[in-house]
């Protein structure tokens, strides 16, 4: 909670649910991470909060962008980002939109298969691209294993077929998994990334930039380490697999880049018990997992919450949302206690909800609105 933050929720109070980010704190993550792991070029991970707002502060300070989609390439190029800061890094893509990217300048793309390289191929002739390489993500909160990625026998095969198909086989991509906590994982996935390019430099392939995707973290209930130190690991996983012949480096920051910049606040609508001798209270807001807090799902994701009344005695709870859906828990199983003073009407605040919130919200399940975001 910055001093920020915290006036704006004073002075303004306003509706809930609502996230507020603070933007002071982007801009230092932003400097920050260009300052611990300068050979990096920073690519923002669009699609962890794409409000405009973040989009112009970051296009402003010279980062450059990853996309999804093409909403997203539109709305980096209005921004003021220009199409070769643009990476279209998803592995899943319509050939239309492929060739709309193309059509804008942008040069960069992403794949792992050999029907998305034969779209590139027609779509967007003569471009860079980078092979995806499959990670377990052991140690990630929020993992992404086995849907994006292909085995490194394959991410060969394709990358000499991307050379014979006209475009430039210009690097290799992974991802740990989002919310890394183990700073090792790096040096497995660098060595694995520096076996394929030994390989194709023996068919005459050089291949020119790794891109070290996403992972770094934001602050929720497990410590994690500075960023110093996710810096210092990535590094030394470079120069242990690649020596002083360091290739060009991406890096993908999303939730490391503006999660910790967001406060949630939400209201209690009700606490209730199931039975006259549970010591359980059901606590239940008025935002759930499908007014942003999907990432609660299995309870992955565990977000630090506070209230007004802390300090006093508390007890177990459940917290769960408003909507007529039993999948609308948040926790039941991970030990939140809550105040037992805690009452219906009375403003929660979620803590680190900057990313993967506002652009995780229904539209109108429901009935309720989308989860309404400020920036300041």
């Amino acid at each position: 909670m910055t001093a920020k933050i915290a006036r704006f929720l004073e002075e303004v109070r306003p509706a809930t649910p609502c996230v507020v980010v603070d933007l002071d704190i982007v801009r230092d993550n932003y400097l920050g991470l260009r300052h611990w792991l300068p050979l990096a070029q920073i690519y923002y991970a669009v699609k962890a909060n794409p409000a405009p707002e973040i989009v112009r502060l970051l296009a402003g300070l010279g980062s450059n962008f990853d996309v999804a989609s093409r909403p997203e390439i539109e709305l980096c190029l209005a921004a003021g980002a220009s199409p070769d800061k643009v990476s279209f890094g998803n592995t899943i893509k319509k050939k239309s939109d492929i060739a709309f990217a193309y059509d804008k300048g942008v040069r960069l793309f992403a794949f792992d298969s050999e029907a998305e390289l034969d779209k590139l191929a027609e779509a967007a002739p003569g471009s860079r691209v980078f092979c995806r390489i499959l990670m377990t993500c052991d140690g990630a909160e929020w993992p992404l294993s086995r849907k994006f990625g292909c085995e490194i026998d394959m991410a060969r095969d394709l990358l000499v077929a991307a050379r014979d198909r006209g475009l430039e086989p210009y690097g290799v991509s992974f991802h740990v998994g989002s919310q890394q906590t183990d700073l090792g994982q790096w040096d497995i996935a660098v060595g694995k990334t520096a076996m394929l390019f030994t390989e194709l430099n023996e068919v005459g392939i050089e291949l020119k930039m790794v891109n070290l995707g996403g992972g770094l973290p934001a602050r929720y209930r497990t410590d994690i380490p500075g960023i110093d130190r996710y810096a210092d690991a990535i590094m030394h996983a470079m120069t242990n697999h690649f020596g002083n012949n360091l290739p060009a480096m991406i890096i993908e920051p999303g939730r490391g880049m503006v999660g910790d910049a967001g406060i949630l606040e939400t209201e209690v609508v009700l606490i209730s018990k199931k039975g006259y001798d549970d010591d359980v209270r059901w606590v239940y807001l008025d935002v759930g997992k499908f007014g942003g807090l999907a990432e609660t799902m299995d309870e992955a994701i565990k977000y630090r919450i506070v209230t007004d009344r802390d300090g006093g005695a508390a007890g177990p709870v459940v917290l769960a949302g408003p909507t007529c859906d039993s999948a609308d828990i948040l926790y039941e199983k991970a030990g939140y206690a809550m105040p037992l003073e805690l009452a219906v009407g009375d403003r929660v605040r979620i803590l680190s909800t900057g990313a993967y919130t506002t652009s995780y919200s229904a539209v109108n399940f429901n009935g309720f609105e989308p989860l309404k975001a400020y920036f300041i």
